[in-house]
């Protein structure tokens, strides 16, 4: 018993935070340990995803460290309290994986608002351009030293019309990339931005009117399956869709009908509705289980990549020193500035 109590006492006075790191990757590693220089955290790195199998993994930790295909639900907070973990910090900015619900009155939810805007926006236009100019199909080629052009048109960007719905950060720096190009943008929000030049417009006008269709919204109740079969009715033949936020904005399934009818002309994904169990891994040596996934990747013109638009150095540098700093005041104070409420 005196023991156990010693042991307490240590872990106390040590002053020091302890984390329980969840899915971590080879760089969430480098990162954060460069962001934690003088070991004022305490980071166990466990490669495992959270949730309720593996929730016992937590016990004894101040906080939990998450990303976006951690299972945070109900059950799996009833259980970290229970741990004694006070804290679920997410290292990404959308929140739609915790039952914030549940959270409320038992342990704080803290996120990563704005890590690097310019890096999701400059990926969302490093795949339009890639799509619509062939440049993944002309690196395959030319490495076989086939020069031929045949099959290769794209078309301008300038001139053409982008719609974009979200306009947070990240939805303001692609509309500031697209102007740069040329091109005429118009724009949907819930909650439009004041003081801006932003053209607003309902979702019918983006649908309609847009060759482009960018998304940068959180996932809601609202936003779920945002374009579905009805809504691609209402879009330009030919439209090029591209997802860098969350990937049950789309409807997988009436995404693939329409490639197959011939109404979407592209799609470009760095998202994807059933993800968590496929993103982040290695699974070449294995047949992939989604044949959704497996029937969009076979399409000539889907681009997928695996939610790699954050990743950069300078996301991965912010997102670490935000975190450790959320985790610290949170911890302190039992509230922080980017508290998910």
């Amino acid at each position: 018993m005196g023991k156990k109590n010693s042991e307490k006492k240590e872990k106390v006075s040590d002053g020091k935070i302890k984390i329980a790191f969840f899915d971590a990757k080879d760089y969430d590693v480098a990162s954060f340990e460069e962001a934690n220089p003088d070991g004022k955290f305490v980071i166990k790195y466990f490669e495992t995803k959270l949730n309720e199998d593996t929730v016992k993994l937590a016990k004894g930790y101040d906080a939990v460290c998450v990303f976006v295909n951690d299972n945070v639900n109900d059950k799996v907070i009833s259980a970290l309290k229970k741990r004694g973990v006070k804290l679920v910090a997410l290292r990404c900015a959308g929140f739609n994986n915790v039952d914030v619900q549940a959270a409320k009155d038992n342990l704080g939810v803290v996120r990563v608002p704005a890590y690097s805007p310019y890096a999701v926006a400059e990926h969302a236009m490093a795949l339009l351009l890639t799509s619509i100019r062939r440049i993944h199909k002309a690196y395959i080629r030319t490495k076989d030293f086939n020069f031929s052009l045949n099959g290769m048109m794209g078309f301008d960007l300038h001139g053409k019309t982008v719609g974009v719905v979200g306009t947070g950060k990240i939805g303001r720096v692609f509309i500031d990339i697209c102007r740069g190009f040329g091109m005429n943008v118009i724009a949907y929000d819930k909650f439009p931005a004041k003081d801006s030049d932003i053209e607003y417009v309902d979702l019918k006008d983006i649908w309609e009117r847009s060759d482009i269709i960018s998304f940068h919204c959180p996932l809601t109740e609202d936003t779920y399956h945002l374009v579905d079969e009805k809504s691609i009715k209402h879009m330009k033949k030919g439209v090029v869709l591209i997802n860098t936020s969350r990937g049950a904005l789309i409807d997988a399934e009436a995404l693939l009908e329409g490639i197959r009818e011939r109404k979407i002309g592209a799609a470009c994904l760095d998202v994807y509705e059933e993800e968590a169990d496929v993103f982040f891994e290695d699974r070449s040596g294995h047949i992939l289980g989604d044949d959704i996934l497996a029937r969009l990747i076979s399409m000539p013109n889907v681009i997928v990549t695996s939610h790699q638009a954050f990743l950069t150095k300078e996301a991965l540098t912010n997102i670490a020193h935000t975190t450790l700093a959320n985790i610290e005041e949170y911890l302190a104070n039992g509230k922080c500035e980017n508290e998910v409420k």
